[in-house]
C-alpha cells in the first residue's frame, strides 16, 4: 500500500508566504512517479478507499507512530510505503521514502536524500535515486 508523500515546509519562506502551488503540484508528480515505477516492477498497489477516512485524520502518515502499518494491515497489504519531502529552504530539500512490513512494522527498506534546487527536475532526480538505489533495488 502506497500512502503517499507528505510535504513539510519548515522554511522561513513558507512561514511568511505560505505554500506554493508548484510545490504542492510536485508532490503529485512524485506520487505519480512512485506509483508508476512500482506498477512497472509488477507490484500491485492497494486501493486506499477503505482507509480514506483514516488517512484524512492523519497529518503525516510517515510520522504517525505506526498508524501507517495499521492502515496497511487494514487493507490486507504485505507492505506499506510512505514518504516525505521537507523544504528547509528554497535551495535545500530533504526527501524520504520508507517501506515497512505490515506484519511487525519493521523497516524493510528506506532512504533519505538531500536535494539542491527546487524544481520538477531536481525533485524527480531525488525520488528516482531513492527508487533505484533502495526501494526497487535487486
Amino acid at each position: 500500500a502506497f500512502l503517499g508523500i507528505q510535504f513539510l515546509d519548515t522554511s522561513t519562506e513558507g512561514a511568511y508566504f505560505g505554500q506554493k502551488p508548484e510545490e504542492l503540484a510536485r508532490i503529485d508528480l512524485l506520487e505519480a512517479r512512485v506509483s508508476d515505477r512500482l506498477t512497472e516492477e509488477g507490484l500491485v498497489l492497494m486501493d486506499l478507499a477503505p482507509i480514506a477516512a483514516d488517512l484524512d485524520r492523519v497529518v503525516n502518515p510517515a510520522n504517525c507512530y505506526g498508524c501507517e502499518v495499521r492502515m496497511g494491515k487494514k487493507l490486507g497489504a504485505d507492505y506499506v510505503l510512505v514518504g516525505e519531502v521537507q523544504k528547509v529552504s528554497n535551495l535545500i530539500l530533504a526527501m524520504n521514502l520508507v517501506l515497512r512490513d505490515t506484519t511487525d512494522g519493521t523497516q524493510v527498506r528506506g532512504r533519505s536524500v538531500d536535494i539542491r534546487s527546487n524544481t520538477d527536475d531536481s525533485w524527480l532526480r531525488g525520488i528516482n535515486y531513492i527508487l533505484k538505489t533502495e526501494i526497487l533495488k535487486d
